[in-house]
């Protein structure tokens, strides 16, 4: 699952990335509202932390045009104003939640999973797929009830490919995905994290590759 964090301040911005990393995200650091459309406009998110006093367009700005533009994916604000007509503001121009610095990482972590899950509509945040159980906020997968130990980068790999089941994801949207801010990815690495994820979920589900495409995640027949 890809995040944006729009941050001008580079201790600020090192922080959030790390923890959001440490829970196991891919992150994509930009420092305007400028550069955050841009990212917005070439890839697909699964949330914004977007800091209120950014050079330029502050971050206001750049939600109520993202709600202009019918772009409905989750924000969370940050700022070091706290006072209540300020959080009034961001929220009703479109903010998702707001969190005043200075902020303890697992509390920043904590919002970003409640605003991801109320987005995707699965309450308790679980996708159950047959054999397969897929706890989104306690990254946990057990497939007929035995836990699944998986590696952060195929944490990634199933999340992405688990909330689409069904449908072809691009090759390109599964790099992403899997990447992270310190190291990129081949495409040789991701057939790589592919085949072992496959490996893992053994006969319970399938992991097609379509050539030329992507990849599918398909529920198993029934024997």
């Amino acid at each position: 699952m890809r995040l944006l964090v729009v941050e001008d301040d580079d201790i600020v911005a090192d922080a959030i990335t790390r923890g959001l990393v440490a829970a196991h995200y891919a992150v994509h650091r930009v420092n305007s509202a400028e550069a955050a459309q841009s990212a917005l406009a070439a890839e697909e998110f699964a949330l914004a932390v977007i800091d209120v006093g950014l050079p330029g367009a502050d971050g206001l700005t750049l939600v109520r045009r993202l709600r202009s533009a019918g772009k409905t994916l989750p924000t969370l604000m940050l700022t070091a104003r706290c006072t209540l007509n300020d959080k009034v503001k961001a929220l009703d121009l479109g903010a998702d939640d707001f969190l005043s610095k200075p902020f303890e990482p697992a509390e920043l972590v904590a919002r970003c999973r409640a605003l991801m899950r109320r987005a995707s509509g699965a309450l308790d945040g679980v996708i159950k797929l047959n054999r397969l159980r897929v706890d989104l906020v306690g990254r946990r997968l057990s497939i007929d009830d035995a836990e699944v130990e998986l590696t952060a980068r195929e944490w990634l790999l199933l999340e992405c490919l688990v909330r689409r089941t069904g449908q072809i994801v691009p090759k390109e949207r599964v790099q992403q995905a899997i990447a992270n801010p310190e190291q990129d990815i081949t495409p040789n690495a991701v057939e790589v994290h592919v085949s072992r994820l496959r490996a893992k979920l053994g006969d319970a589900a399938v992991i097609r590759s379509l050539r030329g495409l992507g990849y599918r995640l398909e529920e198993a027949k029934a024997p």
